[in-house]
């Protein structure tokens, strides 16, 4: 696909706090819808160990008591995305596209269907065979969930994202009812191929497939682009 436009692609260093990187989207989000930030943004990232609960959260799908919570050093956050309660943390790759879908479409059944398959891309990548699930957001491996999508969009311009199971330590979904839905089996590309995938190949196909998918020309920006225009609202 010809590419329409730019998209910076923002990696952060080890793991960013998540009141910290929702800090970022809510100024970049602004910042796009105002132009200010005159192209799109990709931020790729790990986080620390986090549960959060989007704006459909039901507080019965957060199965862990406060003491279990703070005993695995796991923090919670109520935010405006769309679903209900997921997990993030080491070894999962968390996207956050600050999109304009002024300028792609203004549809977001569109956009979150862009989404999947910008991951079922990049899973096929690494052999593995990612599909959907009528009805259901996200990424299946049959009946297996390997990705999860949530989004806030603002005047057109999106923000949250995606979060792909890479090499996650998946008991620690065993502390929620994984986007509220009751049984879901949850698996990674590590459990899926046997193997330990490299974390920065599957960071750089999953841009490349984000590229593809929205018809973006993807261009690395040092995470102190990111820092500054954070703070400034400008692009610099």
């Amino acid at each position: 696909m010809e590419a329409r436009g730019i998209c910076k692609v923002v990696r952060p260093p080890g793991l960013t706090d998540y009141a910290e990187a929702l800090a970022w989207q809510r100024t970049l989000a602004k910042a796009r819808a105002s132009g200010d930030l005159a192209h799109d943004l990709l931020i790729l990232l790990q986080h620390p160990h986090v549960i959060t609960l989007g704006r459909g959260a039901h507080e019965s799908n957060l199965t862990a008591s406060p003491e279990i919570l703070q005993r695995r050093d796991v923090a919670v956050h109520e935010i405006e995305r769309g679903g209900d309660v997921t997990y993030h943390g080491p070894g999962q790759l968390v996207g956050y596209p600050i999109l304009d879908l002024n300028r792609h479409k203004k549809d977001l059944h569109w956009y979150l269907r862009r989404l999947e398959q910008v991951l079922i891309d990049a899973l096929a990548a690494f052999g593995v065979e990612g599909t959907r699930i009528p009805e259901l957001t996200g990424v299946w491996i049959q009946d297996r969930k390997i990705a999860s999508i949530g989004v806030h969009v603002t005047r057109w311009v999106t923000f949250h994202g995606f979060a792909l199971n890479v090499s996650t330590d998946l008991s620690y979904f065993e502390l929620i009812i994984p986007c509220g839905i009751d049984a879901v089996k949850m698996t990674s590309i590590k459990d899926e191929t046997s193997s330990d995938p490299d974390f920065d190949q599957v960071l750089e196909q999953v841009s490349a497939s984000f590229g593809e998918a929205f018809g973006l020309e993807m261009e690395w920006e040092g995470v102190e682009s990111l820092l500054a225009l954070s703070l400034t609202g400008h692009s610099p």
